[in-house]
C-alpha cells in the first residue's frame, strides 16, 4: 500500500472540496456549515442557502466522499463506522476552523445538515461544545446505538438548536430526537424540537421556515 492509499484509508474523506456560497468570509456577518444526507452533495445542499435568504451569510459545504459520511446506519455500533466517522468530524471541525481565522468567531456560526448530515452536525456540536449561533438538524440526532449513553462533556452555553424530523421517519427514530435533545439540553443548549406527523424523508417548508427564524434570531 502506498502512502497516498494509507491516507486515504485511515481518512477517506481528506481532500475532498468545500463549496462555498453568500457572503464571502470577509464580509459576512456569520457563516452557516451546511452538511448533505447520505447519497447527496455538497452543491445540493447549497441549495438551502438560497432558501434561508440570508445574503449577509456565508455558506461552506463540504463534500463527503463517495457521497455518504459513514458507512453504516447512525444507529450501528460506532467502531462499525470507523474510520469515515472520525474523518468526517475532523472535516466539519477544519471547515469551521477555516471559518474562524477568517475572523467569524464561533458564536457567529451555525452549523446544519440534513439526514446523515444532521447527526453529524449534532454529533459535531456535542462533541466540540461551545456557544455557537445555532444548531440546525433537518432529521437526525446524536450517533450511536439505542440504548446507549447520550452524554458528552462540555457546555454549549445556551446555543439555540433546532431539531426537525417526521413522527415516523424510516432512517431516524424521533425517540432519538428527543433523548438528542434532552442531552444538548442538559449540556446548555436551548432547544426547540418540532415533530411532524407523517413527513417524508425531506425538507418541508415549514423547517426551512423555522429554520430562517433561528437564523433572523441568531443574526440579528
Amino acid at each position: 500500500m502506498n502512502g497516498t492509499s494509507a491516507v486515504r484509508e485511515m481518512y477517506p474523506h481528506a481532500g475532498q472540496p468545500v463549496l462555498q456560497a453568500g457572503a464571502a468570509l470577509a464580509e459576512a456577518r456569520g457563516a452557516v456549515v451546511l452538511l448533505h444526507g447520505r447519497g447527496g452533495s455538497a452543491e445540493d445542499i447549497l441549495g438551502l442557502a438560497d432558501a434561508f435568504g440570508r445574503d449577509d451569510l456565508a455558506y461552506l459545504a463540504p463534500q463527503a466522499a463517495a457521497h455518504s459520511w459513514y458507512p453504516m446506519s447512525f444507529l450501528a455500533p460506532r467502531e462499525e463506522n470507523e474510520p469515515w466517522l472520525t474523518s468526517a468530524l475532523d472535516i466539519v471541525a477544519s471547515v469551521v476552523a477555516s471559518i474562524e481565522a477568517a475572523g467569524i468567531p464561533r458564536e457567529r456560526i451555525v452549523i446544519a445538515g440534513f439526514s446523515q448530515g444532521a447527526c453529524l452536525s449534532t454529533e459535531f456540536v456535542a462533541s466540540n461544545p461551545a456557544r455557537y449561533a445555532g444548531l440546525i438538524a433537518f432529521t437526525g440526532g446524536l450517533i450511536g446505538p439505542l440504548g446507549m449513553d447520550l452524554r458528552h462533556e462540555g457546555d454549549l452555553a445556551g446555543t439555540p438548536a433546532l431539531l426537525m424530523a417526521g413522527d415516523h421517519d424510516p432512517h431516524v427514530p424521533w425517540q432519538r430526537v428527543v433523548d438528542s435533545a434532552k442531552e444538548l439540553e442538559r449540556m446548555g443548549a436551548k432547544v426547540e424540537t418540532v415533530c411532524y406527523p407523517g413527513k417524508p424523508h425531506s425538507v418541508s417548508a415549514d423547517e426551512v421556515k423555522r429554520a430562517r427564524a433561528l437564523l433572523a434570531g441568531a443574526f440579528a
